[in-house]
């Protein structure tokens, strides 16, 4: 079992995150509604229904399906609602037939694994995960009528050519000789998989193309290098840049992230695909390991990666999301870079 964080949800910055996210214009949209949601113990899922929960303490009337493999898991990282008639945990694999479960208004599958040791690892396991969770996720959504929110990547668009930014038609280079293209053909494949379900079988699905996203809800398991700098800054210890750092990309702080996500949902038109990026957080991975160590008054040092460790690291240099289309639905991030750094930190800090 993944080891998770400890989260205090109490805190101050966190609750201010979720209060943001709850006073986003036009979230009254999911008043009411019923959520299916995958991958509910991860980054994502965790912040997306703490938002969802936090939005029930105004009397929302939110209902949450809860997909996860461990009730022990679930337990430490969602437990407080284990006593909420309104939370419902369902200690189930993502591939598996969601057909049994009560209908809803909303399915999200986020269940995924999303880091590099995964995708090095278990490369098969995380082609199935994703598309027999996207399968799952579209057949219970046309048998119950219900709208599929779709988590995807920055990484279906392939390496830059050049210093293009990536907009929603972006069609970069592709390589598939690695074990790493489990990730991003198992995503892309996702994808066409909601296209088909919308041709076919009229299933309504919106797409959102999530940049790099970090905050305070991240697994401690996780090996990518932006939670790596996050878990030494913790620690006290220098930061371990395993490349020269040049690499360019978009983060997104995980409550812009989940913000983003619920206005696409609400505003986002069926069929189309929205970046989720916010180009206050558009910064080299040296600046991140930086302003890790800047927080903890330590160095930015450099080593080899292990050869594990390299099959899964994405040989991307730039990966800059445009997010033109989302801005055009009245969306606006909250959260600069330094902010959305110092802010995981001293919530984990003080958890």
């Amino acid at each position: 079992m993944a080891e998770v964080t400890s989260l205090n949800k109490k805190h101050p910055l966190y609750q201010e995150d979720l209060e943001c996210i709850a006073q986003m214009p036009g979230i009254e949209g999911v008043y009411g509604k019923s959520f299916l949601i995958s991958g509910a113990t991860g980054l994502i899922g965790v912040c997306l229904i703490d938002a969802l929960m936090h939005l029930n303490k105004q009397g929302a009337g939110i209902t949450v399906y809860a997909l996860g493999r461990s009730r022990e898991k679930a337990a430490q990282r969602l437990g407080e609602y284990f006593k909420n008639h309104l939370f419902h945990f369902v200690e189930r694999e993502a591939s598996e037939s969601l057909l049994d479960l009560p209908d809803v208004d909303v399915i999200i599958p986020l269940a995924s694994n999303t880091h590099p040791l995964a995708y090095s690892e278990y490369p098969i396991e995380t082609i199935n995960i994703n598309v027999k969770g996207a399968e799952q996720a579209l057949e219970k959504a046309v048998a119950c009528g219900a709208m599929v929110l779709y988590p995807s990547t920055v990484e279906v668009y392939g390496n830059a050519r050049g210093n293009d930014d990536f907009t929603e038609d972006y069609t970069g280079k592709l390589n598939l000789a690695t074990a790493r293209a489990c990730y991003t053909e198992s995503k892309r494949l996702s994808e066409a998989l909601c296209q088909s379900y919308m041709a076919e079988r009229g299933a309504q699905v919106k797409i959102a193309r999530l940049s790099r996203v970090f905050g305070p809800t991240m697994l401690t398991s996780d090996s990518k290098a932006s939670s790596q700098f996050i878990k030494k800054a913790l620690t006290s210890e220098d930061i371990v840049l395993k490349s020269k750092g040049q690499q360019l990309f978009s983060y997104t702080y995980m409550a812009d992230a989940v913000g983003a996500m619920l206005h696409v949902l609400l505003h986002g038109e069926n069929g189309v695909a929205y970046n989720i990026s916010n180009e206050l957080c558009n910064v080299r991975l040296k600046d991140f390991a930086q302003l890790c160590a800047d927080w903890a008054n330590k160095h930015v040092v450099f080593e080899l990666p292990s050869e594990t460790e390299q099959k899964g690291f994405s040989i991307a240099m730039r990966a800059i999301l445009d997010n033109t289309r989302l801005k055009g639905l009245g969306w606006k991030p909250h959260y600069t870079m330094k902010d959305a750094v110092c802010r995981t930190l001293s919530i984990l800090r003080n958890s």
